[in-house]
């Protein structure tokens, strides 16, 4: 008994594949480039929050004098 195989080199999708995985690895590696070389993620930023509210008294309650 004989088995017919065909194969077709149908493989020309993995082309449009690895078109889009080369796309996302260079935007991955321009991202990495501006948050690592450029200070991004280790630049220390002194932020100092200071929130001074003015004190509030409630209103007098009506029939307790």
């Amino acid at each position: 008994m004989a088995d017919n195989i065909n194969n077709t080199g149908s493989g020309g999708g993995n082309a449009g594949l690895a078109f889009i995985v080369g796309g996302i690895v260079v935007v991955l590696v321009v991202v990495a480039y501006f948050v690592f070389a450029r200070g991004g993620a280790t630049e220390s930023k002194d932020i100092n929050v200071d929130v001074n509210l003015p004190e509030v008294s409630a209103p007098a309650v009506p029939g307790t004098n």
